[in-house]
């Protein structure tokens, strides 16, 4: 039977949020202004930032830019009950729902991955209840929720789900807004625990650099608790300070770095290397069998001590110079990695 929340209950609970003031105190007690070296290990950041029962979000879209070796660093250390935000989300919190380390989801786009097809594992973990499915919004919508948390409200004020079926599964409240005497939506605004982000670069001290479609990764910075950056590269704050308009992320919201070269392997980095159609191919047959996700997981996380082991197990330095040339258009684009079965 499939483990979806009522409307009653929705309209009863709030997910990731809190009062603006407490969120307030929290960051004055915990965040600051001052310059501090926050480089560090994956193991150590993730040990140190997420926690059982915590609510975690990952930067970047759909499956561009995500922070998979933190997620695979997460799955190792068995940190579980977690609750996903999934906006924006798809193979990262699928790999932590497929491991069982995430057992509450709220969701708007997240149990795909776009023209390779529905995510199984995720499917079948709510199916069988493992996975409970706590509220549901539209991208725009969860957006707004840490849109309203990066500002310090506790709601954000729309009319896109107002006549509509989602309205009643989003958590939202309806009042009469006050200059046009009409319905207004207020989406509840959204405090995760934690925030893992992804970037083409950073500084020692957290400053962030992201090329491209930045997604929604400014504001879930300045939404979350605990802000974990992975960097393919760590630089020097010069190139910060001499082009301060490209700082995407500041420094103070930050409380983690680690310099994670092909960190988003499978997915792709743009500007820097492309999917690696291969082994999608090899997560996506592993997928379709309870078995066949156990077999991934033992071999390409549990069975690596880390990153590089894992970067080793997946061809090495041949595989990624590859996805840098299919990247940079200097090779041509394999086939597209699909489901079967």
């Amino acid at each position: 039977m499939t483990q979806t929340i009522t409307k009653e209950e929705v309209s009863s609970k709030l997910y990731g949020w809190e009062h603006p003031d407490k969120i307030r105190e929290y960051r004055k007690n915990n965040k600051s202004f001052a310059k501090k070296d926050k480089r560090t290990t994956l193991e150590e950041a993730v040990s140190r930032g997420v926690k059982e029962d915590d609510y975690i979000v990952f930067g970047g879209m759909g499956s561009v830019r995500n922070p998979i070796a933190a997620v695979h660093e997460i799955i190792r250390q068995k940190t579980g009950n977690l609750t996903i935000g999934t906006k924006g989300s798809q193979h990262d919190w699928q790999l932590l729902a497929a491991a069982g380390n995430i057992t509450k989801a709220e969701v708007s786009y997240g149990f795909a991955d776009e023209v390779r097809g529905l995510s199984i594992p995720t499917r079948k973990a709510v199916e069988s209840g493992r996975l409970k499915v706590l509220s549901e919004t539209t991208n725009a919508g969860f957006q707004w929720r840490f849109t309203a948390a990066m500002k310090g409200l506790s709601f954000y004020p729309t009319r896109s789900s107002l006549g509509t079926d989602t309205l009643h599964y989003s958590g939202s409240k309806t009042i009469i807004d006050p200059f046009t005497n009409e319905p207004v939506e207020l989406l509840p605004a959204c405090y995760p625990d934690v925030a893992i982000i992804h970037v083409h670069r950073a500084d020692k001290y957290g400053n962030c650099q992201i090329d491209g479609n930045i997604a929604e990764d400014i504001e879930l910075a300045h939404a979350a608790k605990f802000v974990l950056i992975t960097a393919e590269e760590i630089v020097h704050d010069d190139v910060f300070s001499s082009r301060p308009d490209l700082t995407k992320i500041p420094y103070f919201v930050v409380d983690a770095v680690v310099e994670v070269p092909y960190g988003s392997h499978p997915n792709q980095v743009p500007s820097l290397y492309s999917f690696d159609e291969e082994h999608w191919q090899i997560w996506l047959d592993a997928s379709i069998c309870e078995e066949g996700v156990e077999e991934y997981l033992k071999e390409y996380v549990y069975g690596s001590e880390d990153h590089y082991e894992y970067l080793e197990k997946i061809g090495g330095v041949r595989v990624l110079k590859q996805l840098e040339k299919i990247e940079n258009k200097l090779a041509p684009y394999p086939k597209v990695a699909r489901r079967r079965g």
